[in-house]
């Protein structure tokens, strides 16, 4: 009998062990789409409703101004390829670091998932043997012939600790096998990653040298032109208005989503509200059942009580045979009414509907220019910014531009990609090429705050993206006409412009 419980055991065991192994050679995976591809497709998906309201704006901006043709406009479309290209470039290669380090993150776990798999097959190589010797006939004699029911009971309970470490190594040796294939599979992914990093960086990087070709070649026949353009007051006036008009429509913008963004808020924290409500009327209610359970079970033993009383009070009483005396009846015993709910168990929590929310969520493009800095904490940074980037100061804050209209920012002079920085923690609302500006960026730092950074080679943040005091946002160029590379910078409150000089240590 023994024996046969012993072949059967190993005979299992075997088996397991086979289909351990076989699992182990599993075939690989078919060509498929990487996790990468889906997030961006779903990204994109995501900030396309918010780009197509801020491409709705700046048309808006732009139908208040004449039909002028401006020379610069000629190289809006390659200009805002080379920044695209190069911002593209930039994540790209984010991307690549960050999946390497994955890469040999997992690397490192195949190597340590392995050597616990080598070490779990040896353990169970060695329990194998060991069964094999524990099954001779002397033992079988022992266990079977009954001489000694101790060491029998003490060698069967040690049969079954062993096979209960059998179940448990076979268990973990499944767990981390199927953990490989797990790990195979994310290093895979992770590897078809990084060809369509390469891949995409390529083709980017061909974008980039093409639209810096064309340009040039623009520049070079426009250059006259850009230099008229540049004297023309007129010109300047409108380069202001279109700003003005932008930061204001902007700033309607940006409270429309904020008050969306705030209804949102307490919207999800009346959910919550009336989740708890729900959660606790529950559970009362369920403490309340319970309640009245254990009282019915009190009335039904206090009826069965008072049952028996009634039917020994009909019963004759007993004599003491030796003294005749009457023997005072027994108590008998109550039974429990059958309930298979005891005290001790916890409450059983009523299912009650999920509440209703008032209305419906907001479209993410709804708030997706909802201020990310609180309240007032921009007008404390006041005279504690850093520059936005290293160069030299050209144009100050009211100075006259000629005899044009007076700078209502500052120009500062720097080397073509030279890196742009956020002045404060805020939200990119508007990124894109704009007629007198070039490549822009607009960061909102909440409270009616705005910085505002013009003539960028390229803008390295998307309208919507959250961003931190020194986060690179662009990098510095000479777009949209202009002579020489910098940086045009803005702060403004309330629409009005202000001097960065007061805000900006330079």
């Amino acid at each position: 009998m023994y024996r046969n419980s012993t072949q059967l055991a190993a005979g299992a065991l075997l088996c397991a062990l086979a289909a351990v192994f076989t699992c182990s050679a599993a075939a690989a995976p078919a060509p498929r789409q990487t996790e990468r591809s889906k997030q961006k497709v779903l990204a994109e998906k995501t900030r396309a409703g918010i780009q197509q309201k801020l491409a709705e704006l700046k048309r808006e901006v732009s139908k208040t101004e004449s039909e002028r043709e401006d020379a610069a406009d000629t190289l809006a479309e390659s200009e805002e390829a080379i920044s695209n290209a190069n911002r593209q470039l930039r994540e790209l290669a984010g991307e690549q670091s960050e999946t390497n380090a994955t890469v040999a993150e997992l690397a490192a776990a195949q190597q340590r998932l392995a050597d616990t798999i080598a070490s779990q097959k040896q353990q169970l190589a060695r329990l194998l043997r060991e069964q094999y010797v524990a099954g001779n006939e002397d033992r079988i004699k022992l266990l079977l012939s009954g001489d000694n029911p101790n060491r029998i009971n003490r060698d069967l309970q040690l049969m079954a600790y062993v096979s209960k470490a059998q179940a448990k190594l076979l268990g973990s040796l499944h767990g981390n096998l199927a953990a490989v294939a797990s790990n195979r599979d994310k290093a895979e992914n992770a590897r078809e990653e990084l060809d369509e990093i390469a891949q995409e960086e390529r083709e980017q990087k061909a974008v980039l040298e093409k639209e810096k070709a064309r340009r040039a070649a623009l520049l070079g026949t426009l250059s006259n032109r850009l230099a008229e353009q540049r004297k023309e007051i007129g010109g300047l006036e409108r380069d202001e208005q279109r700003m003005a008009g932008l930061v204001d429509k902007l700033s309607k913008l940006i409270k429309e989503q904020a008050e969306a963004a705030a209804a949102e808020q307490r919207r999800q924290e009346a959910l919550a509200a009336a989740r708890a409500k729900a959660a606790e009327q529950a559970r009362l209610l369920a403490e309340a059942k319970k309640a009245e359970r254990k009282a019915e079970r009190e009335r039904e033993r206090e009826r069965e009580r008072e049952r028996l009383a009634r039917e020994a009070a009909k019963k004759p009483p007993k004599l003491d045979p030796r003294t005749g005396a009457k023997i005072p009846p027994v108590p008998v015993p109550v039974p429990l009414p059958m309930d298979p709910i005891d005290d001790d168990e916890p409450p059983v929590a009523a299912q009650t509907p999920e509440p209703k929310p008032e209305a419906a969520p907001p479209r993410k493009s709804d708030i997706a220019l909802a201020p990310a800095m609180p309240e007032g904490a921009f007008a404390s940074l006041r005279g504690k910014l850093r520059a936005p980037v290293a160069g030299k100061l050209a144009a100050r804050f009211g100075a006259k531009r000629g005899s044009g209209p007076s700078w209502k920012g500052m120009f500062i002079k720097a080397a073509e990609g030279s890196e742009v920085r956020a002045v404060a923690g805020g939200r990119v609302v508007f990124a894109r090429w704009m007629r007198g500006f070039g490549n822009l960026i607009l960061v909102d730092h909440g409270s009616e705050y705005l910085s505002i950074y013009g003539n960028n080679q390229a803008l390295l943040k998307r309208e919507g993206d959250a961003v931190k005091g020194g986060d690179p946002i662009a990098s510095a160029g000479n777009t949209g006409g202009n002579e020489e590379s910098g940086l045009y910078f803005e702060i403004r409150h309330k629409g009005a412009a202000v001097d960065p000089a007061l805000w900006v240590n330079f």
